[in-house]
């Protein structure tokens, strides 16, 4: 089977890293990984704080040391993720590449052991669940294409 095994390089755009404006819940972060990890946060503090980061990498590690809301973020950490995903390939441009992968398994390989979202290029194992999110957004939006010109 064909495919991205990780978001570097040519496929850098399918990161969470990728600078692109995501607007949500009327601000505009950088990233998707600023927008993300400002869903976690219990102050409007926080949030400033999280957008005021110059790195998506240092949005995340901030939103490992930040104060989670009162919800159980466990429960809502995927919709989040995919709401976000939403956004980012909402893009025109965006959404083109991503329906260009046709197919394609997306994996989001990694070096630093996430086997939740991605998969540990190291030991081969993870729940890959970004990849299969961004699968999911690739079908609706196939079928969103399908459906307009019906």
């Amino acid at each position: 089977m064909i495919k991205i095994k990780e978001f570097q390089g040519e496929y850098r755009w399918l990161s969470n890293f990728w600078r692109t404006d995501i607007v949500f819940k009327g601000k505009t972060f950088p990233t998707l990984e600023h927008a993300y990890q400002s869903c976690k946060c219990n102050s409007k503090l926080d949030i400033k704080k999280i957008l005021q980061c110059k790195t998506p990498g240092e949005a995340k590690r901030l939103g490992r040391r930040i104060e989670f809301s009162p919800f159980h973020w466990e429960k809502v950490k995927i919709k989040v993720m995919k709401d976000l995903l939403t956004i980012k390939f909402s893009d025109p441009l965006l959404r083109r590449k991503l329906l260009s992968t046709g197919e394609i398994l997306l994996e989001e390989g990694n070096y630093w052991g996430d086997t939740f979202w991605g998969i540990d290029l190291k030991s081969g194992r993870g729940k890959n669940v970004l990849g299969r999110l961004l699968m999911e957004i690739r079908e609706e939006l196939r079928n969103e294409s399908k459906e307009k010109v019906s």
